[in-house]
C-alpha cells in the first residue's frame, strides 16, 4: 500500500514541476503596453506642468494661508494714576491654562508615554482652586486642545510651569485692573471681558490709553510651534506713558464716604460731590455713589455705570441766586449797598410765590436776601433785568450748552425758548430763585468759579497729563475772556460769606477760615407733574480773601422730614472741607474782615 501511494505522490510532484514551452509574445502586446506607459506619462508630465506653470502661485498661496496666521496682538494700555501718583488703573499679567491630555508627559518619562488624566489632576489640583476629580472629569476627552483655567496670577503660573508637564500651556494676557475699587469707577470706568472699554475715560479716551501694536504674522513650525517672521528692532521695547489726573484719592475717599453715611442717614437715592480748583479748573474730588466696583462690573445694573454730575438735569433751587445777583449788580439795576422789599409773597402772570418758609421778611440788604434765602426778594431784583436781555445771560452761562470738558458723557443743560421765556413773565420770576430751568451739578461749579475768579468760565476737567520718565505732555484747555467784572464777584462773594457766618450755611463754618456759600433745597417732579421729591444742595467757595476752591455737594431724594440744603448737604461739604484744608495746607485767614464790611 505505502509503494502505491509513493508512486502517485512522485507523479503529482512531476506533474508541478512541468515548465511550458516559451513562445513569442505577440507584437501587438508590446505595443499596447509602450502606448499605455508613454500615455500615462504624457498625462503626469501635463499635471505636474498644469501645477506649476497655471496654478503654481494658486496653490502657494493656499500653503501661506494654511502655514501663516496674522495676529493682532492684546496691546497693553496706559496706566492712569491720581494726581499724587496712586495708581487708579493699570494692566497686569495673567495667564491661561490650556490642557492637551494626548501629549500628557511627566519630566523623564520615555517617547511615547502618555500619562493618565488623574496622574495630572493630581498634580495640578493643588495648584488651582479646582479639585482633583473636576480635573480629571475635563480631562476626559483627550482628543482636543481646552481652556483648564484664566486669570492666574505670575506666581500661581510660575508653579504650574516649574512642573513640567507636556501638555500643559500657559498663554499670558494683559488683564485691567482697578486697585481703588469702587472709589473712581464713575470717573474711570472699566474694560469688559473682550477689553472693550464701556464706561468713563475708558471708553472717552480708548484712542490716547491704547498702545498701537502692529499686526505680526506667524509662521508654523511641522508641530505647530509659532515662529514670528516679521519681527522689527524695538517692538518689543516698553512703553511707560501714563495718564495722571488732577483727582486726589485722599480727597475722594473722604468725599465719598460723607456722601454714603448720609444717605444712609436721610434715606436718600444718590450723592455727588465735587471740588474744583477755580484757577484752573482742576477737578480734586468727583465723588458719586451708588457706585460699583470696575473689577466685578457685572454684578451692578448698568444704570450705575453712568456719572450723573455730569450727565443728568437737576433744577439747582437757591443755590443759583448768587449768580442771579451777579448778573443784576453787572446790569446796574442793583447796588452793592441797596436794599428789597420782601412782602413774603409776589403775583406773577396769575401766580403766586412765596417764601420757602410762607413768611415776610421785610427790607432785606442783598446779604440778608442770601442767609434767609428770600424766594420773593430775588423775584423782586430779577424782574429789574428785562426779559430779553435776563434770557440772553443765561444763554451766554452756557445753561443751554454743554460745557467743555474731557468728563465723558457731558450733557447740556436746559432753558425755556426765548420767546416763549420774554413772552410769559412767570418764566423768568421762578428762575430768579434757581427753577424752571436744568443744569447739571458739573455746570453749577463751573458758574460758581465764575463767581470765585473774578469772573472767567473756566473749563473743569480731569485729565492733567500724559507723562513718562523724561516727557510730560500736558493738558490745556482755552482760557475764555472774563464774563463779570472782578469787583462785581467780589462784592458777590462777600454776601456768600454772610450765608457761612449767619445763614443756613453755618454748618460749614470753620474757625480762622473764611468761607462763602449758598444752601438749595430745590422740589423735583418724577412724572412732570407732582413735585414729590427734592434735592438738597450746598456750594461754598473758599477762602474768601483769595479764592481757590469750589466745593459743591447735592443729595437726591432724601425721604426724611426736614431734610433741606442746610441740614443733608452741608454737613458733607464740611468735612470735605476740613480734609482739603489739610490736604492743599490752606493757610488761615483773619475772619474779622468779614461781614460788616460786605454788608455796606
Amino acid at each position: 500500500m505505502s509503494a502505491i501511494r509513493f508512486s502517485k505522490v512522485q507523479k503529482k510532484i512531476k506533474k508541478r514541476l512541468d515548465v511550458a514551452p516559451l513562445s513569442p509574445i505577440p507584437t501587438y502586446r508590446l505595443k499596447l503596453a509602450f502606448y499605455i506607459i508613454c500615455l500615462a506619462l504624457f498625462a503626469l508630465l501635463g499635471r505636474v506642468g498644469w501645477l506649476q506653470l497655471i496654478e503654481g502661485s494658486t496653490l502657494e498661496a493656499r500653503a501661506r494661508d494654511n502655514q501663516t496666521k496674522k495676529v493682532q496682538p492684546i496691546s497693553k494700555r496706559l496706566s492712569i494714576v491720581d494726581r499724587r501718583g496712586r495708581l487708579i488703573a493699570l494692566d497686569e499679567k495673567r495667564y491661561r491654562l490650556y490642557a492637551q491630555p494626548f501629549r500628557f508627559r511627566f519630566p523623564g518619562d520615555l517617547r511615547g508615554t502618555i500619562r493618565k488624566p488623574d496622574e495630572v489632576a493630581e498634580k495640578l489640583a493643588g495648584k488651582l482652586f479646582i479639585s482633583a476629580e473636576n480635573l480629571s472629569r475635563q480631562f476626559s476627552n483627550q482628543n482636543y486642545r481646552m481652556k483648564i483655567a484664566e486669570g492666574l496670577k505670575p506666581d500661581v503660573a510660575s508653579e504650574i510651569r516649574a512642573l513640567r508637564i507636556e501638555g500643559l500651556d500657559l498663554e499670558p494676557y494683559p488683564q485691567r485692573i482697578y486697585p481703588q475699587d469702587e472709589l473712581f469707577s464713575n470717573v474711570v470706568g472699566f474694560l469688559d471681558y473682550d477689553r472693550v472699554p464701556q464706561a468713563g475715560l475708558e471708553l472717552s479716551l480708548n484712542k490716547e490709553l491704547s498702545r498701537r501694536e502692529k499686526i505680526r504674522s506667524f509662521r508654523f513650525g511641522r508641530d505647530g510651534t509659532p515662529l514670528p517672521s516679521d519681527l522689527e528692532p524695538g517692538v518689543f521695547n516698553a512703553d511707560n506713558v501714563l495718564l495722571r489726573l488732577t483727582l486726589d484719592a485722599r480727597l475722594q475717599e473722604v468725599a465719598l464716604k460723607a456722601l454714603r453715611e448720609q444717605l444712609i442717614k436721610w434715606n436718600a437715592d444718590k450723592g455727588v460731590a465735587i471740588v474744583m480748583n477755580v484757577e484752573n479748573g482742576e477737578i480734586l474730588s468727583l465723588a458719586s455713589t451708588p457706585s460699583y466696583d470696575p473689577n466685578k462690573y457685572w454684578d451692578y445694573p448698568a444704570s450705575r455705570y453712568k456719572e450723573w454730575s455730569v450727565q443728568e438735569l437737576f433744577e439747582p433751587g437757591s443755590t443759583f441766586k448768587p449768580i442771579n445777583l451777579a448778573l443784576a449788580l453787572e446790569e446796574g439795576v442793583i447796588s452793592p449797598d441797596g436794599t428789597v422789599f420782601d412782602s413774603g409773597v409776589v403775583t406773577v402772570g396769575g401766580w403766586p410765590l412765596t417764601n420757602w418758609d410762607k413768611k415776610p421778611n421785610g427790607l432785606l440788604d442783598y446779604a440778608k436776601v442770601l442767609e434767609v434765602s428770600s424766594n420773593v426778594g430775588m423775584v423782586n431784583i430779577v424782574q429789574k433785568i428785562s426779559p430779553e436781555r435776563y434770557w440772553e445771560w443765561l444763554h451766554q452761562l452756557g445753561l443751554n450748552n454743554i460745557p467743555q470738558t474731557d468728563l465723558p458723557g457731558a450733557v447740556p443743560g436746559y432753558i425755556k425758548d426765548k420767546q416763549v421765556f420774554i413772552k410769559q413773565p412767570i418764566h423768568q420770576a421762578v428762575a430768579s430763585y434757581g427753577q424752571g430751568f436744568s443744569i447739571t451739578p458739573l455746570k453749577l461749579v463751573q458758574l460758581h468759579a465764575l463767581i470765585a475768579n473774578g469772573g472767567r468760565m473756566i473749563s473743569p476737567h480731569i485729565k492733567k497729563e500724559f507723562l513718562n520718565e523724561s516727557i510730560q505732555f500736558h493738558n490745556r484747555f482755552r482760557q475764555n475772556d472774563p464774563i463779570l467784572s472782578p469787583n462785581v464777584t467780589q462784592t458777590v462773594l462777600n454776601w456768600m460769606e454772610s450765608v457761612v457766618e449767619n445763614g443756613s450755611g453755618k454748618g460749614a463754618k470753620i474757625d480762622n477760615y473764611r468761607i462763602g456759600g449758598k444752601t438749595g433745597t430745590a422740589d423735583q417732579t418724577k412724572d412732570g407733574k407732582t413735585y414729590d421729591s427734592k434735592i438738597c444742595s450746598f456750594v461754598a467757595i473758599l477762602p474768601i480773601e483769595q479764592p481757590k476752591f469750589v466745593v459743591a455737594v447735592a443729595i437726591d431724594g432724601p425721604k426724611k422730614n426736614h431734610a433741606y440744603g442746610s441740614t443733608v448737604a452741608v454737613p458733607v461739604a464740611r468735612k470735605i472741607i476740613e480734609s482739603l484744608i489739610v490736604i492743599e495746607k490752606i493757610p488761615p485767614g483773619n475772619p474779622k474782615k468779614n461781614v460788616l464790611s460786605a454788608q455796606r
